[in-house]
């Protein structure tokens, strides 16, 4: 990750001396970062408006897709104080996850300016805008199920962060299957889970060792504490991303297990 940074100073040194160093330190430095995290994430000091700006946007989409189907359950409202408290939040910025999951559930809220300043703000990153449609199909997922009303919105949210409609049910779908594994840790997993573990990577059990490998890579990659935490995640909802990343795992050791048993598959 630092190959540019250190690159940049050796030239800069070697044109411009000592503050020549500094300059190409500085410039390696940003294009590492966006080798690593994308074009938004190049300056660290906008990880605080990204955090920010992640964690209004989450909690006010939260809102609207509690109140979707049309009410507010209690295992919606039980969960979105679990992620309050996962977060470690003061009695001061719980008010405002409150405040702001009330904004989103008044029908009047328009989830339009709201998802624009995300875009605005860490739409160039890699990760922030797969991991917020991630996030929010996991919290809709708080009551066991996804309705009509909470999918349809899930679809229009997906779109205004520009996904196709095949890339949202895709990763949907993804999703949905890895919640199969919540909680397995490092425990055996029916072998009759084998067809939602695929699903879970997103392959199929007609894919090739190395796609099946190169698909769990991917996705954990994508769930890296550090990383995300580099483009902007607030580091408290880390645990989310840990969260699905061991569901993958579990997942892909299902897989793996399988295909070792079943030799030239």
């Amino acid at each position: 990750m630092d190959l540019f940074k250190f690159l940049g100073a050796l030239i800069g040194f070697y044109f411009l001396g000592f503050i020549g160093a500094l300059i190409g330190f500085f410039i390696g430095g940003a294009i590492d970062r966006n080798i690593a995290y994308g074009a938004g994430a190049i300056n660290p000091l906008s990880n605080a408006l990204r955090q920010s700006v992640f964690i209004e946007t989450l909690f006010t989409l939260k809102g609207k897709l509690a109140k979707a189907d049309g009410h507010i359950s209690q295992d919606e409202i039980d969960h979105t104080e679990q992620v309050i408290q996962q977060l470690g939040m003061s009695a001061e910025h719980r008010k405002v996850a409150i405040d702001l999951f009330r904004k989103g559930a008044a029908a009047e809220f328009d989830i339009g300016p709201q998802l624009g300043r995300f875009m605005q703000v860490c739409g160039h990153t890699h990760h922030l805008k797969q991991v917020l449609l991630v996030y929010l199909i996991v919290l809709a997922l708080s009551d066991g199920k996804i309705d009509a009303a909470e999918e349809a919105l899930l679809s229009d949210i997906a779109q205004r962060l520009g996904y196709s409609q095949a890339e949202f049910r895709r990763q949907l779908e993804m999703v949905l299957n890895q919640s199969h594994f919540a909680g397995a840790g490092g425990q055996a997993v029916a072998t009759s889970a084998l067809e939602d573990a695929y699903k879970a990577l997103g392959v199929s059990q007609s894919s090739s060792d190395q796609e099946v490998k190169r698909a769990y890579r991917k996705l954990m990659s994508q769930y890296h504490p550090d990383k995300l935490i580099g483009q902007g995640l607030p580091e408290d909802m880390v645990a989310v991303a840990t969260q699905q990343a061991q569901e993958i795992q579990v997942a892909y050791d299902l897989i793996t297990r399988s295909r070792q048993q079943q030799p030239g598959t």
